[in-house]
């Protein structure tokens, strides 16, 4: 997985109006969840802000990034956990960050990339992709930048289902029921069925 460096700037959570304050000075308002836990046991929130352009190439990427984050100094290794944007403008509002350790498995949403030429490709189907990433269970470490699935032996009409995968060091946290992808009948492969 690639790694990225974020600066930030420790911040005191205030609520609405605060975090409007921030958003107006260019800043976007975060979270960084991690071990430390408060009397209820409920995972505390280290508030802070960022630049926009800091975290432009995180946000908008279709990568999965591990994140370098320095916090007024303090560095803390973390990813991007929940995005929140404004549902008319889709300006970004708010940014979940989760810190992570080596050992400690992660559940995070890694991207698909599907291989070879379909045999329901050759026989005039289309291939089509139902899903862009899948969640996956694992250290951070041994996550990687997209899960590679081959799609070779894929015939007309058929699909590949998420309980069909498997990858090493990496548990599948996507119901195994989720169609991946599928060969889909075309119109010519059809009359071509039928003319069979």
């Amino acid at each position: 997985m690639k790694s990225i460096d974020v600066k930030g700037t420790a911040r005191v959570a205030g609520g609405k109006k605060a975090a409007k304050e921030i958003r107006k000075q260019g800043l976007i308002p975060c979270n960084l969840y991690g071990e430390t836990r408060g009397e209820n046991g409920l995972p505390v929130a280290e508030s802070f802000a960022v630049e926009t352009g800091e975290i432009r190439n995180l946000v908008y990427s279709p990568d999965i990034y591990s994140v370098n984050l320095t916090i007024d100094g303090k560095e803390h290794k973390a990813i991007m956990k929940e995005l929140q944007f404004h549902p008319v403008t889709d300006q970004l509002l708010h940014i979940d960050f989760y810190e992570i350790n080596e050992t400690k498995p992660i559940v995070m949403e890694v991207p698909i990339k599907l291989n070879g030429l379909a045999e329901g490709v050759k026989a005039g189907g289309k291939l089509a992709a139902s899903v862009r990433k899948l969640k996956v269970k694992a250290p951070y470490t041994a996550i990687p930048e997209r899960l590679d699935i081959d799609v070779t032996a894929l015939g007309l009409g058929k699909t590949i289902k998420v309980g069909e995968l498997s990858f090493e060091g990496l548990e599948l946290i996507t119901s195994p029921s989720v169609v991946v992808c599928q060969v889909k009948m075309t119109r010519s492969a059809k009359s071509a069925a039928s003319k069979a």
